[in-house]
C-alpha cells in the first residue's frame, strides 16, 4: 500500500513563497509521474504541474515561471517551490503519484491536501 503525506502548506501573504512536500510510504513499488493539483472552494480540481522521470515538467499557464516541481526519488518525494503568491493562489493544494507495481501494473494514488491561504 502507498501512502502520500503532504506538508509545507500555510498563510503567506501576497508575494510570498512557501514550498510543499509529499513524501510516499511503502515498499514494492516504482514512482512513475508526479504531480501538484489544486482546488479552490467551488471550483473544479487543476493541474499545477507534473513531473517525469526523466526530468521533463509541465506547468499551469497560470504558475508558469513562479512555481517549480522538482523530485528527489530515493527521498521519493516531489516538491512544489512557489513564488510570487497570488490570492489567486489560493486553495487545497494535493499532491498525485503514478506508481507501477509487479513490474506492470499502474496506480493513481492522491494525498490528502494541504492548505494554501495567501492573503492580499
Amino acid at each position: 500500500q502507498v501512502q502520500l503525506v503532504e506538508s509545507g502548506g500555510g498563510l503567506v501573504q501576497a508575494g510570498g513563497s512557501l514550498k510543499l512536500s509529499c513524501a510516499a510510504s511503502g515498499s514494492g513499488f516504482r514512482i512513475n509521474t508526479m504531480g501538484w493539483y489544486r482546488q479552490a472552494p467551488g471550483k473544479q480540481r487543476e493541474l499545477v504541474a507534473t513531473i517525469t522521470t526523466g526530468g521533463s515538467t509541465n506547468y499551469a499557464g497560470s504558475v508558469k515561471g513562479r512555481f517549480t516541481i522538482s523530485r528527489d526519488d530515493a527521498k521519493k518525494t516531489v516538491y512544489l517551490q512557489m513564488h510570487s503568491l497570488k490570492p489567486e493562489d489560493t486553495a487545497v493544494y494535493l499532491c498525485k503519484m503514478i506508481v507501477t507495481m509487479e513490474i506492470r501494473y499502474e496506480y493513481i494514488y492522491w494525498g490528502q491536501g494541504t492548505q494554501v491561504t495567501v492573503s492580499s
